[in-house]
């Protein structure tokens, strides 16, 4: 009998293992100290000088670090890779003095030339950097930039020794630290580049798994693409003593509604969004779980100002006023976004916009009909790019109807992921696209100079030499009130071409778990994952 009851012991022990709660991947991440994170979509590739959007910067941000970083809550330079910076008394020469003793995650000495060098690949016209003109503000860089000067010596960059980095502008430029902060200005280790055919150009091989050599708080352990990617923890980081995290695990989940559930089956520590429907919910049954936070963020239409009929200025600007921006933010967004009435958000810096578009479908038909379109015969059907999710449909259902009701025009919804949507745009292959800008740093100029011409963001082919002008002069003066009044020139000036429409302001809403702590409100959505810490 004693084989018997062993038997039957061991059948009891299984069954109550079995019976047994599972640990979720939440409450197995909080006792290993690593963040499971939603990042809304699959980056199109993690190498400081060719990723532009938010989603992909934030990963990036884990893997490189540049002379400055940005604080999460004031959107201010704080020292990175450089300790401290002083600017010469003439504005136009910062120094910025390096920490001793860093290292690229594989070990090689990180000095000042490695900046420098990085810099310069930036503008290599062959690279394409599309926020080449985050560098403007430097000696040289438009016109090496652009090719009329080959010569990188000629740029505004110096490593007088190892730990010294000096950058010379073409006018005074009190804000350069933030443009040091930049994630564009994070430094490559060009050793490793080159070994990948990638020192003067775009290269992805570099940025995979066992390539990729960066300085940033994590280093790059996994990319599965369409899965997640798992950033590991540095220990040759400058401050790698501080960070409380392991590891960190990014999830590329562009569904809201799929995000929340599996926020709600202990999935994810933290949601990149949550679906704006639920958020009156969370409001009153989970206040701990749901965050809503400022963020310079606006939502907007981009118009392919290089096809018929939206060539033309006044179709553009009809379908604009023809928008009810208050009914989308009602209706679809819940009250988490306000509608927006211009491009900058209020306030932006010090920056309160004058500027302001209107509801107004007398106007919109009139417009059409001084086009050539009266009651919107002859207008050809045109389609409306936007992404995979429910909210992105729901405003272009929402625009769809009004259109075909205010203008008699017939719009096809076009959805697409988001590296579709950023392809499509970029290769002028669509016509109207639901798009957005969040800001690279607290100021006018970084929502307006996308749509200067020439530069690597404007994807509506639009182009007006007195916006430029403005922008130019903005760039320049040392006149605050004046650069404050350009500003509004410009903005005007857009609005009326409408080669974008504005559509909603957004607040960040997001759903977190309580043992994420240190998680900052982040207006520029980029979140220095070193600084969390997880916590039962």
């Amino acid at each position: 009998m004693r084989p018997l009851r062993i038997a039957a012991l061991l059948i009891c022990v299984a069954l109550f293992s079995s019976c047994a709660k599972r640990e979720t991947p939440v409450e197995e991440g909080i006792r290993t100290k690593t963040l499971i994170v939603g990042n809304g979509s699959e980056p199109a590739d993690l190498d400081p000088h060719v990723v532009y959007t938010a989603t992909d910067q934030r990963v990036q941000v884990a893997l490189f670090e540049g002379l400055a970083a940005f604080d999460e809550k004031s959107g201010l330079p704080v020292p990175g890779a450089a300790e401290r910076w002083e600017s010469s008394p003439d504005g136009l020469t910062w120094t910025f003095h390096l920490r001793a003793g860093l290292s690229w995650s594989n070990g090689d000495p990180l000095t000042a030339d490695d900046f420098v060098q990085s810099w310069r690949r930036a503008l290599t016209p062959a690279v394409a950097c599309p926020n080449a003109y985050l560098f403007s503000p430097v000696k040289n860089a438009d016109a090496f930039n652009a090719g009329k000067i080959t010569d990188p010596a000629a740029l505004g960059f110096a490593a007088p020794d190892a730990r010294t980095v000096t950058v010379t502008t073409e006018f005074p430029t009190a804000i350069l630290p933030l443009f040091a902060a930049l994630p564009c200005w994070a430094p490559v280790n060009l050793k490793v580049l080159a070994r990948f055919d990638a020192a003067a150009k775009r290269g992805p091989a570099w940025t995979r798994p066992g390539n990729l050599v960066g300085n940033g708080p994590f280093v790059l352990a996994e990319w599965s693409p369409n899965a997640r990617i798992v950033v590991a923890k540095n220990p040759r980081y400058w401050d790698a003593a501080r960070n409380g995290l392991e590891r960190v695990v990014i999830l590329p989940t562009e569904n809201p509604e799929a995000e929340e559930v599996n926020f709600r089956a202990g999935q994810v520590h933290v949601t990149f969004a949550v679906p704006h429907s639920k958020i009156a919910g969370y409001r009153e049954r989970a206040p701990d779980r749901l965050r809503v936070d400022p963020a310079l963020d606006c939502s907007y239409l981009n118009f392919n100002c290089g096809k018929a009929p939206l060539d033309q200025a006044k179709v553009r600007r009809a379908l604009s006023l023809a928008m009810d921006r208050e009914a989308i933010s009602r209706a679809v967004y819940f009250g988490s976004a306000t509608a927006a009435f211009h491009l900058v958000p209020n306030p932006t810096g010090n920056f309160i916009p004058r500027s302001r578009l209107v509801f107004d479908p007398e106007a919109a038909r009139r417009l059409v009909a001084e086009a050539g379109f009266p009651g919107g015969r002859g207008l050809p059907r045109l389609s409306l790019l936007v992404g995979t999710d429910s909210t992105a449909k729901r405003v272009a259902e929402v625009l769809q109807a009004g259109w075909k009701t205010t203008l008699g025009l017939d719009v096809a919804i076009d959805p697409a992921e988001e590296k579709i949507l950023t392809e499509n745009q970029r290769s002028g292959s669509y016509s109207i696209a639901l798009w957005g800008w969040i800001a690279d740093f607290a100021d006018p100029m970084s929502f307006l100079a996308p749509f200067a011409t020439g530069n690597g963001n404007n994807v509506n082919f639009w182009s007006h030499p007195e916006f430029d002008r403005a922008l130019a002069d903005a760039a320049r003066t040392t006149d605050l009130a004046r650069r404050a009044e350009l500003f509004q020139q410009a903005e005007a000036l857009l609005l009326a071409e409408s080669p974008l429409a504005p559509v909603v302001f957004k607040s960040k809403a997001y759903l977190i778990h309580p043992a994420v702590k240190n998680w900052q409100p982040a207006p520029l959505l980029l979140q220095r994952f070193q600084l969390i810490r997880l916590e039962k």
